[in-house]
């Protein structure tokens, strides 16, 4: 099948390398524009370009993808297919025609739960004990189309947004193959969604980190495990802010200290009293400016100790 690709991270590669290597005519890739990198601010070419020039395929980098310009080249390709994969805009409704067998869209997240930007972050920060990775049929709306094929799967209970995301892509890949199989021999049947039990993944912020310890600890050991690695999760003792980089809810044990109070170390984990009488056993920290540390280090170093008390930021 002839398919023009689009997508820009690091987590869409390994889907073109895929397509590439299924014998699909990839006769474009589209990705977001360089952007400013590191401290020299230089431009660098996102994850996908750099592949599709490794891998012989034309580029394009469109600034804007509304203006009609944008549609008449993705005609141009004569593509049968778009395959979109992270790429990070909206498509119009006359881009999405300038296939004929319109657009696929791979999402991580088995929708309609966790439509948007970062599936991933929010499944994770929810507590979601599974989640998945499918594939839909590209609308106009923000992850709204028909699916095709789903593929489920359960959440470890100590998994990272890194290490989810790299299972979901590894589930993805062929699910995309299988999709593209399937289309071109007619028998897929689309699914629509039901609207009503969507929900929302938007844009992380820098400002969904500032968790408060009045939180019950389940809740905030998500957001550890969600926005990681960024914006991460953190706290403030007096005036020093202190990421929590690895933890988990203490089950079964309970404090009636203030949110925030640091209980006591036990083993490798420091116990902190959060919401609702709830205990989050924290195991790794980091200081602003400074690396990862164990908290029984941290404790050694005098960073943190029993008796203080963790703020909102």
């Amino acid at each position: 099948m002839r398919v023009a690709f689009l997508g820009t991270p690091e987590t869409a590669v390994p889907f073109l390398e895929a397509l590439v290597a299924g014998g699909h005519d990839v006769g474009l890739v589209v990705t977001r524009p360089d952007r400013p990198r590191g401290r020299s601010a230089a431009p660098a070419p996102p994850p996908v370009k750099r592949a599709a020039i490794r891998l012989g395929i034309e580029v394009e980098q469109p600034a804007a993808t509304r203006r009609p310009e944008f549609a008449q080249r993705l005609a141009s390709v004569r593509a049968d297919l778009l395959v979109v994969v992270a790429y990070g805009r909206i498509l119009t409704a006359e881009a999405l025609a300038a296939a004929p067998r319109g657009a696929v869209n791979v999402h991580f997240s088995l929708l309609p739960r966790w439509r948007g930007a970062a599936p991933v972050q929010w499944c994770l920060a929810a507590g979601d004990e599974r989640t998945g990775v499918c594939t839909m049929q590209l609308d106009e709306g923000l992850d709204t189309g028909p699916i095709l094929l789903a593929e489920e799967t359960p959440i470890r209970a100590d998994e990272h947004a890194p290490a989810l995301t790299a299972r979901l892509v590894a589930l993805g890949v062929p699910l995309l193959l299988r999709t593209l199989d399937g289309l071109a021999r007619g028998d897929l049947r689309p699914r629509a969604q039901d609207d009503a039990s969507a929900t929302r993944a938007p844009m992380i912020t820098r400002s969904d980190g500032e968790v408060s310890p009045a939180l019950p600890a389940r809740a905030i050991a998500g957001r550890v495990r969600g926005f990681d690695p960024w914006p991460g999760v953190w706290l403030r003792r007096g005036g020093t802010r202190i990421r929590i980089v690895r933890a988990l809810p203490r089950d079964g044990e309970t404090a009636s200290h203030a949110p925030g109070t640091v209980l006591r170390l036990d083993e490798d984990d420091l116990l902190v009293a959060c919401g609702g009488g709830s205990v989050l056993a924290v195991r790794d920290v980091q200081p602003e400016g400074r690396r990862t540390v164990a908290v029984r280090d941290a404790v050694n170093g005098r960073l943190l100790a029993p008796g203080d008390v963790l703020e909102k930021l």
